[in-house]
């Protein structure tokens, strides 16, 4: 790297766990730009190419300029039960670094259709217009109640495929039931079996006792029974009041407390999931969840195939995906943003399935006025 001036910056870059090759953690320390370019390892966003070179070399860290953004602009909420205003400062940062990287982005899962929300809706063009085509799945604040109460895991996060290389499929705004495990627990489980079942399943892969498991799942009276069936076989329940995105890749990371998620969530965030898992390993499986026949209908025209099946993870996404998550208050998955005297301190996730790059970055940001939105 080269050294300048501004601030520091940490990385810890792991092989993929599906990985058979042992590849030693790697910790480097360098000093990085000044953090008004919000960027770890080039001075502006990364010159890409129609054929997709640039895209597959240091675009991932173009999109994690992005998430940092949304992250330290919502950051100014956290706490303050203000929960349209911080996503609105997410949504403006996201959208506005967008718009600076060269690319043809177009927005595959945002913030809504095109007439229920102002910015980063469905089909929406972003970027320069030079070089690849890219599809984005965003959630610019993850967790919008989790920021504006104070609580863990509310994370700024995006996913992106190169169009023709990678693909996030296009999921119709309803539920979704997911199952999601780590590497170990990878093609054991199965959603169509009782819970209680995989539970047992996942306790002899990951070679603990049944009470040693921790399973996440969202706290709704939807999942009322499914929590006493889980508690009943035994193994332990955190229960997540909003936002399933950073437990769900928290039980990807062996060294997370979390196991395994579980239950329904939305079915847009099932498939920025999808992009994690594909790139981290471990598996995950899900089932579409109608609430009315229109969402049902909608369905049909948007997805390939039978609507009622089992989506494993590469139905989901698959091929050339990047993946970024930048922490605003801490949590399973990262930690939130950070004030010190003068500076403010960020920790995010990147990720590739083309080379299973998993990388956890902190970033000193000197000037952290110009995330006001």
């Amino acid at each position: 790297m080269v050294g300048m001036e501004g601030g520091s910056t940490r990385f810890r870059e792991t092989a993929n766990p599906q990985s058979t090759t042992l590849i030693d953690t790697i910790f480097t320390a360098a000093r990085i730009l000044p953090s008004s370019t919000l960027m770890v390892m080039a001075t502006k966003p990364t010159k890409v190419h129609s054929n997709g070179a640039g895209a597959t070399s240091n675009h991932h860290l173009d999109f994690l300029r992005v998430t940092e953004a949304a992250a330290l602009s919502s950051a100014r909420w956290v706490g303050k039960g203000k929960r349209n205003e911080a996503d609105q400062a997410a949504c403006s940062a996201m959208r506005i670094t967008l718009n600076e990287l060269e690319m043809c982005g177009v927005i595959a899962i945002g913030e809504g259709e095109r007439d229920e929300a102002p910015m980063l809706y469905i089909g929406e063009k972003l970027g320069t217009g030079d070089g690849p085509t890219i599809q984005i799945a965003v959630d610019p604040l993850e967790g919008t109640n989790l920021c504006a109460n104070g609580t863990p895991n509310s994370i700024s996060v995006l996913a992106a495929a190169v169009e023709g290389e990678g693909f996030l499929m296009h999921a119709p705004d309803c539920y979704m039931d997911k199952l999601v495990v780590g590497v170990e627990a990878a093609g054991v489980v199965d959603i169509t079996l009782p819970p209680r079942v995989n539970v047992r399943l996942m306790s002899k892969a990951l070679g603990k006792e049944v009470d040693e498991l921790i399973i996440g799942i969202l706290d709704r009276p939807r999942h009322d029974a499914l929590i006493a069936e889980i508690r009943d076989v035994g193994a332990r329940v955190h229960l997540i009041p909003d936002g399933d995105l950073s437990v769900a890749i928290a039980a990807l990371d062996p060294d997370s407390d979390i196991d395994a998620l579980m239950g329904i969530g939305g079915a847009p965030e099932g498939v920025i999931t999808a992009a994690a898992v594909l790139c981290y390993g471990g598996e995950m499986q899900a089932r579409l969840v109608f609430s009315t026949d229109e969402q049902r209908e909608r369905a049909v025209m948007m997805v390939d195939g039978d609507v009622n099946r089992v989506f494993s993870t590469r139905d989901l996404a698959d091929g050339n995906v990047m993946f970024s998550a930048t922490g605003i208050t801490s949590g399973d998955l990262l930690k939130g943003v950070r004030y010190r005297r003068g500076f403010a301190l960020t920790e995010s996730i990147v990720m590739r399935s083309q080379n299973g790059t998993i990388r956890r970055i902190e970033t000193m940001h000197r000037q952290v006025d110009q995330y006001e939105f």
